[in-house]
């Protein structure tokens, strides 16, 4: 899996190796398998939905589909499995959303549908779309998650639910023990598939899929399609389609992207500090690679009287929930955090992203500070840059096509 980053001799990401080593391997041991699906819908109202499912797309602020969205949700309502490959945060959420809630049946309550993420964080951030587009349909959506009462899991499922979203250990339990009964599931979706099987979830997904009737639609969303992923592809699905969003029809468009020499490792926290002020205006997410180093950075700003939230995946759920509340009121307007839950946060105000530690793979720079600006907002992007980081922001600007300019000292003006 040396594909992103360094790789484990040491060579550098090439993006124009990682698309021709995708191409190899789709042509050797795919092209036979899925066809591909070019159709694209400019507008929500030409897709065919129906009314009370456009009105929730409507009232959730959306107003032009983005291209993952136009190419997508179609052929996802026309009941054909689908492999949806396209970064984060070009909305491929909201197009499972819509060609689930296009095909249940509302009259009968009784789980139609089921979504797996590789996070909670994720799944409840589906479960709120999910609910959000289906408001005026009447949905009901349950996220099954690990670190929850899985007696109170049973009582939701119990009392009757259209759609079931979850992480895959939770809900394979809920299966296994039938309070989750898949007698009338018709549809399946693997959300980001290629971090699921990364986070060694493959074998729980395998049981899932035993459980599951044999005629059930299956969606893949994925930002990239590794082996593992087109294996589950050849195996569980029925002549798929693949809609393919390209990395230059990724929009960080709308998203200014700054970078400060720090020089040494040493400098970014004085750096920060300088910034400081113009993060509290907004809301702001801060982000380092490790999980130490969110607790060391937290202290050392709290230290100097700085109000921040910080939450990593060594936190109980129950506290990353609250502190994720918390942010979302606007009540903490700092959040310091690692990648692991960059796919989970979505709030709509944040408009300034720092990668304090630039990322260690380019992909996920679009996951990180495609949090800023979601959908056409405007937003902010600050990278702190070492000596040492210098080859990778070099990449990383490669890979997305951008330039990313020197920070300029009006940065308030910005935002």
């Amino acid at each position: 899996m040396g594909m992103a980053g360094a790789t484990v001799d040491g060579s550098q990401f090439d993006a124009r190796q990682y698309d021709a080593k995708m191409n190899d391997l789709l042509s050797a041991d795919g092209s036979d398998f899925f066809t591909s699906y070019d159709e694209v819908c400019d507008s929500f109202d030409a897709m065919g939905l129906q009314e009370n499912l456009l009105r929730g797309i409507y009232a959730y602020g959306f107003e032009k589909p983005s291209a993952i969205q136009q190419r997508g949700i179609v052929p996802f309502c026309k009941g054909l499995d689908v492999i949806q490959q396209a970064q984060s945060g070009t909305g491929k959420t909201a197009t499972f959303c819509s060609g689930i809630l296009q095909q249940l049946d509302y009259g009968l309550v009784q789980c139609q549908a089921l979504v797996l993420a590789p996070t909670r964080e994720l799944a409840q951030q589906i479960e709120k779309v999910m609910r959000a587009l289906g408001d005026y349909l009447g949905v009901k959506v349950h996220a099954c998650v690990g670190g929850t009462s899985i007696r109170e899991d049973q009582r939701i499922l119990a009392s009757g639910v259209h759609v079931v979203v979850g992480t895959p250990g939770r809900v394979f339990d809920m299966l296994r023990r039938q309070s989750l009964r898949a007698d009338y599931l018709k549809m399946f979706v693997l959300d980001e598939a290629d971090e699921m099987l990364s986070r060694g979830f493959k074998d729980q997904i395998y049981n899932i899929f035993q459980l599951l009737p044999t005629k059930v639609q299956v969606g893949v969303f994925s930002a990239t399609m590794p082996p593992e992923a087109l294996e589950i592809t050849r195996k569980f699905m029925n002549k798929p389609v693949r809609i393919l969003v390209k990395r230059d029809e990724l929009t960080l468009e709308g998203i200014k992207q700054f970078y400060v020499n720090v020089d040494k490792e040493d400098w970014k926290l004085e750096t920060l500090c300088d910034l400081y002020e113009t993060l509290a205006i907004t809301q702001s997410v801060i982000f380092v690679n490790t999980r130490r180093k969110v607790d060391w950075l937290t202290d050392k700003l709290r230290g100097r009287d700085h109000t921040v939230s910080a939450t990593h995946g060594d936190m109980d759920q129950n506290t990353r929930d609250i502190i994720m509340r918390e942010f979302r009121s606007g009540s903490s307007r700092v959040l310091i955090t690692t990648d692991l839950l960059a796919r989970g946060i979505d709030v709509q105000q944040v408009s300034l992203v720092i990668n304090y530690d630039l990322p260690t793979q380019p992909e996920n720079y679009l996951h990180r500070i495609g949090r800023s600006g979601r959908f056409g907002r405007k937003g902010v992007a600050i990278n702190f840059v070492t000596k040492e980081d210098e080859r990778m922001l070099y990449d990383i600007q490669k890979f997305y096509n951008v330039v990313i300019e020197e920070l300029p000292s009006n940065v308030a003006d910005l935002l």
